[in-house]
């Protein structure tokens, strides 16, 4: 991807919060230049990852299969001390704009449709081997247990949520527009508890060819 594209979609993002009324951390905000500037105050949102995130999945066609991720809150999944046991990410999906299928091995989370078009997700359950089953299963929406089976296709209006377990495989996109999708899980552990079902990137190649407006959330200053 190339730098002007990234800041052109941050910049697109922030009016789109802004329209559902979704307010970020002043930090998100904050300039390279700013961000040369802070000390170990911010050691948590570094190590944490928190912040702004953008992927096509390696697939060198983000409007076709990416997703715009804030990280908000995260703990450390590989620090015994740390207290905060649980995340938070605001996304956003564009209409059609495929996130590939994949599952978690350890992270719970709740995807809730926080505005705008239709969340739409195909689901599966893992079999022994990890591949796509299509056994029945039982998911919360909303809190209400529903039946399932492998390759269901779940529709979710605004306010609405689902609850994906690990080992639950599933691809989401938006229809009738773009979706404000907000995420609260377990801790997030990017690095090492996405399964993928098929081998893909996780953060995208840049090509420099203008100066960040933001830093991404793997790209802060030591």
């Amino acid at each position: 991807m190339k730098r002007s594209e990234i800041n052109q979609y941050l910049e697109e993002a922030k009016a789109f919060f802004k329209e559902y009324k979704f307010e970020l951390p002043k930090w998100a905000y904050w300039s390279p230049e700013e961000w040369q500037e802070k000390g170990h105050e911010c050691d948590e949102i570094r190590k944490n990852a928190l912040g702004w995130d953008i992927t096509d999945f390696g697939s060198g066609d983000y409007e076709q299969k990416g997703l715009f991720l804030f990280t908000i809150r995260n703990g450390d999944f590989h620090d015994p001390d740390c207290k905060k046991t649980y995340a938070e990410k605001i996304m956003i999906s564009r209409e059609n704009q495929v996130t590939p299928i994949h599952f978690h091995w350890n992270k719970m989370e709740d995807i809730i449709n926080r505005g705008g078009g239709d969340f739409v997700t195909k689901i599966w359950k893992a079999d022994e081997n990890e591949g796509l089953s299509d056994e029945k299963f039982t998911v919360q929406i909303d809190g209400i247990s529903t039946q399932v089976k492998g390759g269901d296709v779940i529709r979710l209006k605004p306010g609405e949520s689902i609850s994906f377990e690990s080992y639950i495989y599933h691809t989401f996109w938006a229809e009738n527009g773009p979706a404000l999708i907000g995420e609260v899980s377990m801790v997030n552990d990017d690095a090492n508890d996405n399964r993928f079902y098929e081998p893909i990137g996780r953060f995208p190649e840049i090509e420099e060819d203008a100066p960040p407006v933001h830093l991404l959330c793997n790209e802060y200053p030591k």
